[in-house]
C-alpha cells in the first residue's frame, strides 16, 4: 500500500519505469498505490498513460474508487489527487460496495486542506485497515487499525525521528500493524551546552564527541546553549569533523560579570548602560540588548 506522494514532485517517465521494474519484481505481492497532493496528477501527467505491471494497481480516479484483488479477497478503496488541495471530507462519505472479505482504505491527507477526516466517521465505515498518507512522521490513530506509515526516509531538516514502513497481517483473527523502521539515517536536533571556559577546539571536539554518541550516519542540527567567555568567536564553519552537519545556531549568552563592569564604569556611559538594563533576565530581548551594547562599548574602548 502506498498511500500517496510516492514523489515529492511530478514523476518522469523514466522514474516511472524504474519503479515499476522494482515493484514488478516482487514476485508473490500485489501493490496498489495512489497520488498525493504533491504528485498529484496534472494535464500532462505520465501517470494518466504508464501502463504498470501486472501486480501493480494504481487508483487514477479522483473520486472514491474501489480496486479488487481477487486472489487475496480484499477490496482497497481510495483516490487520487488531481490538484494540490482538495479540502473536501471524502473519505467519511464511503460507502463499501464490494464482496470482498476484507476492506482497506487508501487514504492521502488528515489536515483542513488535504481530505480532512475524523478518525471515528472513518473507522465506522467498516474497513479491516486505513493506510494513511500525507504525515511524514509515523503514527498510530487507532491501534492496528488506522496508521500513518509515514516518509521511508526524512525529507527535510525538520523531519526528526524514526522512519521506515508498516507492515501488516490481515486475517480472521483481525489486523496486526506493525512500524519497522528502514530509513538509512535520521536528522537530529541536538543541544550542546557551553560553558565559559570552553574554546573553539574544545567546542569542536564535544561536537564530535556528541555526534559519534548518536551516529555519524545521521545529520544534524545544532543548538549552542548556555553561556560563553566573551571574548571567544566561535568559528562555526570549522565545527563539522564528519560532513554531517546541516547547520549550527550559536545561542549562547556572553558571560559578562556585569557586577565588575558597573562598580568599574558607575560615571560613565557604559555604566549608565548597564544600570538601564540591569534587571533583564537572561533569556530575554532586554538581555540580548544589554550584551551587544557591553560588547560594543568594550570594543569602542579598546579601540
Amino acid at each position: 500500500m502506498i498511500a500517496g506522494d510516492l514523489f515529492h514532485r511530478q514523476p518522469l517517465l523514466r522514474e516511472l519505469k524504474e519503479v515499476d521494474y522494482l515493484l514488478g519484481s516482487l514476485s508473490r505481492t500485489q501493490v496498489v498505490l495512489a497520488a498525493g497532493n504533491h504528485d498529484y496528477i496534472k494535464k500532462n501527467s505520465y501517470y494518466r498513460t504508464f501502463v504498470w505491471s501486472s501486480n501493480v494497481h494504481m487508483i487514477l480516479s479522483s473520486e472514491i474508487s474501489c480496486i479488487e484483488l481477487e486472489e487475496l479477497d480484499t477490496a482497497v478503496y481510495g483516490l487520487s489527487y488531481y490538484e494540490k488541495e482538495k479540502s473536501e471530507p471524502l473519505y467519511e462519505k464511503i460507502r463499501l460496495r464490494d464482496n470482498c472479505r476484507y476492506r482497506i482504505l487508501l487514504a492521502h491527507g488528515g489536515d483542513e486542506k488535504h481530505l480532512p477526516f475524523r478518525k471515528g466517521a472513518v473507522e465506522s465505515a467498516g474497513f479491516d485497515y486505513v493506510a494513511l498518507g500525507h504525515i511524514h512522521k509515523p503514527q498510530e490513530l487507532i491501534q492496528n487499525r488506522m496508521v500513518y506509515a509515514g516518509a521511508l526516509e526524512p525529507i527535510d531538516k525538520n523531519d526528526t525521528g524514526r522512519h521506515g514502513l508498516v507492515k501488516g497481517s490481515l486475517n480472521e483473527s483481525g489486523c496486526k500493524a506493525e512500524f519497522v523502521p528502514a530509513a538509512s539515517r535520521e536528522y537530529i536536533h541536538m543541544e550542546i551546552e557551553v560553558s565559559e571556559n570552553m574554546a573553539g577546539y574544545a567546542l569542536r571536539t564535544l561536537i564530535e564527541q556528541e555526534i559519534q554518541k548518536c551516529g555519524v550516519q545521521n545529520l544534524y542540527r545544532i543548538t549552542l546553549k548556555g553561556f560563553k567567555d566573551p571574548e571567544v568567536q566561535f568559528d562555526l564553519y570549522h565545527m563539522d569533523t564528519f560532513g554531517n552537519i546541516v547547520g549550527i545556531v550559536d545561542d549562547t549568552i556572553p558571560a559578562f560579570d556585569f557586577l565588575r563592569l558597573l562598580a568599574a564604569n558607575r560615571d560613565n556611559l557604559m555604566g549608565k548602560y548597564i544600570e538601564r538594563f540591569g534587571d533583564a533576565e537572561p533569556d530575554s530581548v532586554e538581555y540580548q540588548a544589554l550584551c551587544e551594547g557591553v560588547r560594543a562599548l568594550l570594543e569602542t574602548k579598546r579601540g
